[in-house]
């Protein structure tokens, strides 16, 4: 967005606040993709928090793409390498643990969590770049043409690929039904 870069320009030229917006816009869309690669909700908000830092203290954005596009393939980065530290250390990933009031409450965050287990099942059967390009364009609302530059792809490959995943997706979900 033009206005994000807005934001950052005024940072750079002082306005602290103006980064203040910019933690506003990202830092939950930043969590929430990467808890998809690391599954640990704890863990990404550090990293979300390392790629702001980072974003503040080095200021190494050039402005040649959106903000977004940029935030997004650091935070890529920095889960691919979190997930490899984990890897190499044999850790394994955190229980979700969830607490409910009543009996309605249960029952229905049963049912949503039906649901949500057999598309994150279904996701979890796709191939890593699949997943990446689902996410960004419907979470992230990115265009193609950032979301090739996140998976450093071309325009094509990013629709080659997002429609495989979505007949793939499909599949998944009508076998796991």
């Amino acid at each position: 967005m033009e206005n994000d870069a807005c934001s950052y320009r005024r940072f750079l030229d002082g306005d602290e606040s103006a980064f203040d917006e910019i933690q506003a816009a990202f830092f939950n869309r930043l969590v929430f993709f990467i808890n998809r690669y690391l599954q640990d909700y704890a863990a990404s908000e550090d990293v979300a928090i390392d790629v702001l830092a980072e974003l503040a203290v080095k200021k190494k954005y050039n402005f040649k793409s959106s903000l977004s596009t940029y935030l997004f393939t650091m935070a890529k980065s920095r889960a691919l390498t979190q997930l490899k530290k984990r890897k190499r250390r044999g850790e394994a990933l955190p229980l979700d643990e969830t607490e409910l009031a009543d009996e309605s409450e249960l029952e229905e965050a049963l049912l949503k969590s039906e649901r949500l287990r057999a598309l994150s099942t279904a996701l979890a059967g796709l191939p890593e770049k699949m997943r990446t390009a689902l996410h960004l364009v419907y979470f992230e609302d990115m265009s193609y043409e950032e979301v090739a530059r996140v998976m450093h792809c071309t325009k094509k490959q990013v629709d080659n690929t997002l429609s495989r995943a979505k007949v793939k997706l499909r599949l998944l979900i009508d076998k796991e039904d």
